[in-house]
């Protein structure tokens, strides 16, 4: 008798969650998807009212989720606040930030700010959360939320795709370190998601329009096409990725 394969579980029961820009958009996204399988969910940022107001949702559905006022820019309160909880199973290290100006106008300014909460901030918020599963003794996954312009350039976007160049770099040498510890590291990388940060933009034809002719698909994305990917990388089904990056562009880097 054949004895079948069983499929991995994409149930994610008694894992703690970490995710970062959680008040909105894509990280308010991941945090509903991580809940809806089974996470207990944190959900960080600065804005403490819309964090408390999806926690309240999240539970009112069943789910276990609760806030944390927490400025990710602050290396010192992010180490804290994890170093006293219990470890986290899962990061996803969602806030992030983009200030787009022609290469020739961007100041130190905006070099700094994109690049301080991009690449200093990620860096360290996923150096807290390995130590404690470190010391632990446990395994997890840590989820870099990166861009299609980790992979390719843009114009106006020089910063921006410096700073995610740097998160795909970052996350194959930490997948490269935590291997051995059964940490994994993986990025995922969508085309431009219709959030309230990314809605100013589509509202310029020209700016749509290029990015629609990018698009094979020929759509903006939905914060929902981010969800799965995120579950999945969390999950026993990705066990065997590390170093990886998942790319949600719609076709834009296929050619």
């Amino acid at each position: 008798m054949i004895t079948l394969p069983s499929s991995p579980a994409m149930r994610l029961d008694g894992r703690r969650a970490l995710v970062t820009g959680a008040g909105r958009g894509i990280g308010l996204a991941a945090a509903a998807a991580l809940a809806a399988a089974g996470a207990h969910v944190t959900l960080a940022a600065r804005s403490t009212t819309e964090i408390e107001e999806a926690a309240v949702a999240l539970r009112a559905r069943g789910d276990a989720a609760e806030a944390l006022a927490l400025d990710v820019g602050d290396i010192g309160a992010v180490a804290a606040a994890v170093a006293e909880r219990e470890p986290f199973d899962i990061l996803v290290n969602n806030a992030g930030t983009n200030r787009p100006a022609p290469f020739a106008d961007v100041s130190p300014e905006d070099f700094d700010a994109v690049m301080g909460l991009n690449v200093r901030a990620a860096f360290f918020a996923a150096q807290a959360v390995a130590r404690r599963l470190m010391v632990a003794g446990r395994p997890g996954s840590i989820i870099q939320m990166s861009s299609q312009m980790g992979h390719v350039g843009g114009p106006n976007r020089s910063v921006y795709c410096a700073s995610k160049h740097a998160m795909e770099g970052m996350t194959k040498a930490m997948a490269v370190e935590l291997g051995r510890h059964n940490i994994r590291v993986n990025t995922v990388c969508p085309t431009f998601i219709e959030t309230p940060l990314t809605r100013p933009f589509f509202e310029k034809p020209e700016f749509r329009d290029w990015a629609l002719g990018k698009i094979k698909l020929g759509r903006i994305g939905a914060v929902e096409d981010v969800m799965g990917a995120v579950v999945f990388l969390a999950s026993d089904a990705s066990a065997l990725m590390t170093g990886s990056a998942l790319m949600l562009d719609g076709g834009w880097t296929a050619d």
